[in-house]
């Protein structure tokens, strides 16, 4: 069934509808869809480069927007759709354990969800299941769905195709130790201080 979603989500990069597409499923991809919106984000900047920073800022916007839907399933309907949602990705033992600390390190969190691999649709829902700070969730969602669909966008801009070939096969694990390093060096800071 995921190889289906996958199959139809790649052919809508090919439609005359892509940009609407990409919209679509940059918006629920970050409160329920399987499928990140790099799939069609990288085909179409590779077919249209000079449109990159438009692509990029639609697939954001979208994205956040996207994000605000799954933390109004976290609070609102945790019970009846959120945490079936947790359950179909394995997460949901997970809440409880992480709601304490999400109160306090949640911005951290979304921050890492948001440009990594990591189903960022797992941590709007927990932000708004655990009432995370929602100007706090708003800056992160941006700070992180910027940083990786900006990056990806450019990189294919300057690069083309063998930058697509690269980005699908480290960008996840470069996201994931940048942000690994970036939170080391606030600790750091913080203990040093």
């Amino acid at each position: 069934m995921l190889r289906r979603i996958y199959q139809w989500t790649m052919s809508l990069a090919g439609t005359r509808h892509a940009e609407k597409a990409l919209a679509g499923v940059s918006f629920i991809e970050s409160s329920f869809f399987p499928i990140p919106p790099d799939v069609l984000l990288i085909p179409m900047v590779i077919a249209r480069r000079d449109r990159w920073l438009r692509l990029a800022v639609v697939c954001t916007v979208a994205s956040v927007l996207g994000a605000f839907l799954g933390y109004a399933i976290g609070m609102f309907l945790f019970e009846t759709i959120g945490r079936p949602i947790l359950a179909f990705y394995g997460k949901e033992d997970a809440f409880d354990q992480v709601a304490q600390w999400y109160n306090t390190w949640g911005g951290w969190g979304v921050l890492f969800a948001a440009v990594t691999p990591f189903p960022y649709k797992v941590l709007t829902i927990f932000s708004g299941a655990t009432g995370l700070n929602f100007l706090t969730f708003t800056v992160v969602s941006i700070i992180g769905r910027a940083a990786r669909f900006f990056l990806v966008a450019f990189l294919l801009k300057l690069y083309g195709e063998p930058i697509r070939i690269f980005i699908e096969k480290y960008l996840g694990l470069l996201f994931t130790l940048f942000m690994a390093l970036l939170i080391g060096g606030f600790y750091l800071v913080k203990v040093i201080l």
